[in-house]
């Protein structure tokens, strides 16, 4: 049997054109193989059939890259089976990009044009001259995103920079489509500099209702973020910090109703100090929380260490009352509840045993978690991740669509604390009572009520 222990799943998911013998119990060998080699076959499909060969499709999920090569030699060594070829369905879905620009207006003639273009469209340029406030009602802007960002980090993969960027950011877009009906347009620059990075949004912002920053790094996101935030008349998002701590106050706010503790009265530990989790700390102590903690490569970060600087300096002054020093582990001793935005394998799932009673642990660091979900469970009263193979996924798509309907609905300028706090306690809601469990403290990504909430809540409603 294969060594693998990671679950399989859908990102890595292939599809292979087999040759086999005119044989078809020879489809029962090929399920087998795969399963024995850790996979699993979620379609098998003879595409030609005849008396000197069959042609069969088989699409199975691996848990990654590797795992995908080893099925396809398990595959490929059973005697009458020829592997003719393997395509990565998550490629396939990319070719020619996921997303396009489409007319809402017939073009069918030249009355159409004439009023869809020149010289009608004239006429509604001038009127936006005259009453520059309708430009939100005559033209796209009034649901319209861009998604900025300058490849610098990039999910888990780091300073990719722009053009690899591009299909998280298509990604991104296609999510506000699908959640929100925005249309969202991505937004590569080829720099990293902040004073041009800020110049091509304030440049770029007429033609937009919104601005969501998405994977630039830290500290230069906070500047960026401040600075656009001061010279736009549209509200600025940065998803990133944001969208992040709103999904996880939300967590964290039903996962406490499930220990029976309430925010003010626990000790919290974050784990990464960079935008996600500077973010999630403002908002915790926003919410209420007294006694955060934050750790990053430096250590258990406090106000009394001198060698601390710049936004490190600024966390350690928000936080971390009792002066806690040392490393995680030291950090988590009676703690409530670890938050991590970190990085893979941080947490030893046998240091939960050092927090308090009912411990709560968001391992949150994708793809790789700060600790294994299925470990932390041994010890944890509530578990959540950013994985989708795992209950209690942490996913920013609960928030940002919602979020940025509700700003685009009510023409927002801005966002305040008070609206993310809204926006986290709308998302907290979606989950009734007789729901509630360990395994269920956030509701699907795909649940109708999430955006609409949201956006409610954004409102003011």
């Amino acid at each position: 049997m294969s060594s693998h222990r990671a679950a399989t799943t859908s990102s890595y998911s292939i599809t292979m054109r087999l040759f086999t013998a005119p044989d078809h119990g020879v489809v029962g060998a090929i399920a087998t193989a795969i399963a024995q080699a850790g996979g699993v076959v979620t379609a098998i499909d003879v595409a030609e059939s005849s008396h000197e060969r069959l042609v069969v499709d088989v699409t199975c999920s691996a848990s990654n890259a590797d795992h995908a090569q080893e099925l396809e030699a398990a595959v490929n060594a059973i005697d009458g089976v020829e592997v003719y070829k393997t395509s990565d369905r998550t490629f396939l879905l990319h070719l020619g990009g996921k997303i396009e620009v489409s007319s809402k207006v017939p073009l069918r003639n030249r009355d159409d044009l004439s009023m869809a273009y020149t010289p009608g469209v004239g006429r509604v340029s001038m009127a936006i001259a005259e009453h520059p406030e309708d430009v939100w009602t005559l033209t796209v802007k009034g649901n319209s995103v861009a998604v900025v960002t300058d490849g610098s980090a990039v999910l888990g993969l780091g300073n990719i920079g722009p053009g690899a960027a591009l299909p998280v950011m298509e990604g991104k877009a296609a999510l506000f489509k699908r959640f929100a009906n925005i249309d969202a347009w991505p937004i590569c620059l080829a720099t990293q500099d902040t004073d041009e990075i800020v110049r091509a949004v304030e440049m770029i912002a007429p033609g937009f209702g919104g601005i969501n920053l998405e994977d630039i790094a830290a500290p230069r996101c906070f500047e960026i973020e401040r600075r656009l935030r001061a010279s736009l008349d549209i509200p600025v998002f940065h998803d990133d910090q944001h969208g992040t701590a709103i999904v996880v106050l939300a967590a964290l706010t039903n996962a406490l109703r499930v220990v029976h503790k309430k925010l003010p009265k626990v000790r919290t530990v974050v784990a990464g100090g960079g935008a996600a989790g500077t973010a999630i700390v403002t908002l915790l102590l926003a919410a209420g929380a007294t006694d955060v903690v934050v750790w990053d490569r430096e250590g258990c970060l406090s106000a009394d260490d001198d060698t601390l600087t710049g936004a490190k300096k600024q966390l350690a002054e928000a936080t971390n009352p009792r002066r806690v020093r040392g490393d995680l582990r030291a950090g988590l001793a009676g703690a409530d509840v670890f938050v991590g935005v970190s990085g893979p394998g941080l947490l030893e799932a046998e240091w939960i045993k050092d927090m308090a009673a009912d411990p709560v642990v968001f391992a949150l660091a994708n793809p790789d978690p700060e600790v294994d979900p299925a470990e932390a469970e041994k010890y944890a009263a509530v578990v959540a991740s950013g994985r989708s193979d795992y209950p209690n996924q942490i996913n920013n798509v609960l928030a940002f669509p919602g979020v940025f309907r509700g700003l685009l609905d009510a023409r927002a300028s801005e966002i305040s604390i008070e609206m993310l706090l809204r926006a986290a306690t709308a998302i907290a809601h979606v989950v009734r009572d007789e729901e509630l469990n360990p395994n269920f403290i956030i509701p699907t990504v795909f649940h109708p009520d999430v955006p609409r909430a949201v956006a409610a809540a954004i409102r003011g409603q």
